[in-house]
């Protein structure tokens, strides 16, 4: 698949830090077998928007070693736009294992403070922005945790972008790892002015607004679109036209890791596609499935045509 970035621009923006990531199918320490791969909630949503046919490029930071080298190499060969990646000399690619000390059990250990990744700013952020005159920036409230530099660059990007009328989205993915509740909520709060669509949990919905109905708050503030999801229960959307449900599917679980970036993903598609709210749903809830069918973040995310497959008995042989 060609760089995107040879189509006449991309549609979609959406910056963060991307790291090469390491899975085993025991603990850690127990050594043995690893597979080597990238991961990022931002470079997911990409590389999901990419196979659906958008023109997505992602905005970022990495060493320039050989773990910077394959991010590059991976997003490229997903058909994101890296025009706007950093290589560092001075910095590091950071990383992120992924273990499973018990069954059915994922657990997560960073590598990342101090990388390259997070000594993104506001300059090299509103410069693709301008440069690149997108549809619509995606960002996530991963980034502005990572540094004070990272978080100003978060902030000046949505601003940047509200400024010259492009839709700003905003995942709010809490990471209690990398900052407290109360800081997370100062930044996002910065951020909401400038946002039309969220996407939280249902256990994140306070981060935004102290309101007793969060949604409502939310609704009235500016914000046009709030989507929660709630794992096996769905996701809700809603707006000023009213409130939708949509049911979780009914798949296989294999690995959770990345469900939340496959919706995000699925739902900004059929944005930039015009569709309704309730196929905005259906794409966000297909692109989840998916996710959740296979091991990594991104490996099993689907492509355009995939997406009606879902919809076959479970061990269908498609010849």
């Amino acid at each position: 698949m060609p760089d995107q970035s040879d189509a006449g621009g991309p549609e979609v923006l959406t910056l963060g830090e991307a790291m090469v990531s390491i899975r085993t199918k025991a603990a850690l320490r127990l050594g043995g077998e690893a597979h080597l791969s990238v991961a990022g909630s931002e470079s997911n949503v990409a590389i999901g928007l990419a196979r659906l046919g958008h023109q997505a490029a992602w905005i970022g930071a990495v060493g320039n070693d050989e773990p910077g080298r394959l991010i590059q190499r991976t997003l490229r060969a997903e058909g994101v736009d890296t025009s706007y990646v950093r290589f560092s000399d001075t910095d590091f690619t950071g990383f992120i294992a992924f273990d499973q000390p018990a069954h059915d059990i994922t657990r997560v250990s960073y590598h990342r403070r101090g990388s390259a990744g997070s000594t993104l700013t506001p300059a090299e952020c509103t410069a693709a922005i301008a440069a690149a005159g997108p549809k619509l920036l995606h960002l996530t409230g991963i980034t502005p945790a990572l540094s004070d530099t990272a978080r100003a660059a978060t902030i000046a990007a949505a601003e940047a972008a509200a400024g010259i009328g492009v839709r700003v989205s905003l995942d709010v993915n809490y990471r209690g790892r990398l900052w407290s509740r109360s800081a997370a909520a100062d930044c996002l709060r910065q951020l909401l002015p400038q946002v039309r669509t969220v996407f939280a949990s249902e256990d994140e919905l306070d981060l935004l607004t102290d309101a007793t109905d969060p949604v409502a708050a939310l609704l009235g503030s500016g914000v046009e679109e709030v989507v929660v999801t709630a794992g096996g229960k769905g996701a809700w959307s809603h707006s000023s036209a009213g409130s939708l449900h949509q049911p979780a599917l009914q798949v296989t679980v294999v690995d959770s890791i990345g469900a939340g970036d496959a919706f995000v993903s699925g739902y900004l598609s059929a944005t930039l596609d015009d569709l309704s709210p309730e196929a905005r749903l259906t794409r966000a809830a297909t692109s989840g499935a998916f996710c959740v069918g296979a091991y990594g973040d991104w490996e099993s995310l689907p492509t355009r045509d995939d997406l009606t497959l879902i919809s076959h008995a479970h061990g269908t042989a498609l010849r």
